[in-house]
């Protein structure tokens, strides 16, 4: 059993897909981090200095909370939107990288090889035949 679950984790398939998603990971935090500190700013002072994490709908106020303090109830709207956004960069970007893999083997596979010239011995090899075939018993 051993065995075969090392033949598994070992294919290709899974050793990418295991890599794939470190570094969905990784670019995941990129692009969050993106969205909060660069764009989201910007885009919160042209809307009157409105930090978008803030941005919520009081449901009830002051509701007795688990740790005995008194919390609002609150259904927090622009952190849905920061996290949209950030979904929608995240899907433009992959977009965007699957679309070039596509076009490179799309090329890949249009280009014909061509094949490598005869070497000497070749050509001399073809010569003699040719030779041989023009000659007369």
């Amino acid at each position: 059993m051993i065995k075969e679950f090392k033949e598994f984790a070992m294919r290709g398939n899974v050793v990418d897909l295991a890599v794939g998603v470190v570094i969905g990971a990784a670019f995941g935090r990129i692009v969050s981090s993106l969205v909060d500190d660069i764009l989201m700013p910007p885009i919160g002072i042209m809307l009157g200095g409105v930090d978008f994490k803030d941005l919520k709908l009081v449901l009830k106020q002051g509701v007795l909370g688990p740790d005995g303090k008194l919390t609002d109830v609150t259904l927090n709207y622009g952190n849905f939107i920061q996290t949209l956004i950030d979904f929608l960069i995240i899907a433009v970007a992959i977009f965007m990288v699957v679309k070039l893999m596509n076009t490179l083997k799309r090329k890949k596979a249009a280009s014909p090889d061509i094949p490598p010239a005869p070497t000497k011995e070749e050509v001399l090899l073809t010569e003699i035949r040719d030779a041989l075939r023009s000659k007369p018993l």
